[in-house]
């Protein structure tokens, strides 16, 4: 089952619902058969890991947890408001998404 999703990697959104409602940050990744988003600095869980390479003493560490993206919204690029998106061909006769509260296309 293939879904189109309103939101990709490097989209800068907003929490609208949940413990972490109001908060922003960008995305990460993309989890499009779960349907989840991983959104920088939001949604924060704590792990306990064993040392490594990286973290040679291990102990707990702080990373993200996934986000349901029908708790996402796109922030519009020229207020930075929450908005919705939509999709139309651009000059150029490519398909891109843009925000529907400004019309400004999004990257």
């Amino acid at each position: 089952m293939s879904v189109k999703l309103h939101i990709k990697k490097g989209d800068m959104v907003q929490v609208i619902a949940g413990d972490n409602k109001g908060q922003q940050g960008k995305v990460l990744k993309v989890e499009v058969t779960k349907q989840r988003a991983i959104v920088e600095g939001v949604n924060l869980c704590k792990k306990a890991t064993k040392p490594n390479a990286q973290n040679p003493q291990g102990g707990i560490v702080e990373k993200e947890a996934a986000i349901h993206i029908s708790n996402l919204q796109v922030l519009d690029p020229k207020s930075g408001k929450p908005t919705k998106v939509g999709r139309k061909l651009n000059a150029k006769g490519k398909l891109v998404r843009y925000a529907k509260k400004s019309g400004e296309e999004i990257k």
